[in-house]
């Protein structure tokens, strides 16, 4: 039971390291597409941090709208955006 325990804690760990490094490769990109790709990343993390603390309807969620129709809506309204300037 103890190992079973300390492989769960170090998975969560591993999950929460993603997400901080989605969350700061999301705002260091440039490009658009690439920051909402990220960013449909970091949701799907979340969403399995939630589902790992037992909070089922969030984590549905999470997914639905954060994963699902946020980075659809993301990505969507980049591929419209006309670039002004050259970086």
């Amino acid at each position: 039971m103890e190992v079973s325990n300390a492989i769960l804690w170090q998975f969560d760990v591993l999950v929460l390291l993603m997400v901080v490094v989605c969350a700061v490769v999301a705002l260091q990109l440039k490009d658009l597409v690439s920051s909402a790709i990220v960013l449909g990343a970091y949701s799907f993390f979340m969403c399995i941090l939630w589902t790992g603390m037992l909070a089922v309807d969030v984590a549905f969620t999470e997914a639905a709208v954060g994963a699902g129709v946020s980075t659809f809506l993301f990505l969507g309204t980049a591929l419209h955006v006309k670039r002004r300037t050259k970086d």
